[in-house]
């Protein structure tokens, strides 16, 4: 990411999807995030750390779970610990205090954001859900393997399998940003976020909501 650019961003959960209507009448479908409020639990600068960017805490944790230096970090701060920290690099990273509260408002409707989170994991899946591959022919001639892959490489040269051939294997559970979706409507007294489409994750995943980087691509 360019640390030349004002990036906001805040960190939530996704409490699940439903539908609202537009001016025209027509049926937007939109993700319902709980945005926030997330604290300010660190601010680094170009003098001190070579890069601009503010580190954010959100999500409620016991206090026997934190660890020692998980604690100092927070006691320095002067902030209850938090589960979740990640950092969002921003060229005004010096416009933000440590233990000063991000919320929803700093989001707008019809803002352009990039939400990022978890997939859902599928498990062993095979090629076809897997990949989308066709699977083998259904005539005569095929024994029953209509769902697997066919050949995989050569039997003489290289006599090997390339990394990175699609086979079946786990499937879900990786880090997914989808980008440029539109916000229909920011709730800032109930700390929402509607974003119109589907992000990833289930019910309850942690997101992120950051501004575009790739507006307008």
């Amino acid at each position: 990411m360019n640390k030349e650019r004002n990036v906001k961003g805040i960190l939530g959960r996704k409490l699940g999807m439903t539908q609202m209507w537009d001016e025209n009448n027509k049926i937007i479908p939109v993700t319902v995030i709980e945005a926030g409020p997330c604290v300010v639990t660190q601010v680094r600068t170009e003098d001190n750390d070579g890069y601009s960017a503010i580190q954010l805490g959100f999500g409620a944790i016991k206090a026997k779970a934190v660890t020692k230096p998980a604690q100092g970090h927070f006691d320095a701060a002067k902030v209850t610990p938090r589960r979740h920290l990640m950092e969002i690099r921003t060229a005004d990273a010096d416009q933000y205090k440590v233990g000063s509260d991000v919320t929803a408002e700093v989001f707008s409707a019809n803002d352009i954001v990039d939400v990022i989170g978890v997939t859902k994991g599928k498990g062993t899946a095979g090629v076809m859900k897997r990949h989308g591959f066709r699977g083998l022919g259904a005539g005569h001639g095929v024994h029953r393997k209509h769902r697997s892959p066919g050949s995989i490489g050569q039997c003489a040269t290289p006599s090997r399998i390339f990394k990175g051939t699609r086979m079946a294997g786990h499937m879900g559970v990786q880090r997914k940003t989808i980008h440029n979706l539109n916000v229909a409507k920011v709730d800032a007294q109930r700390g929402l976020i509607l974003v119109k489409g589907a992000v990833p994750g289930p019910k309850d995943a942690l997101v992120v909501v950051r501004s575009a980087v790739k507006k307008g691509a």
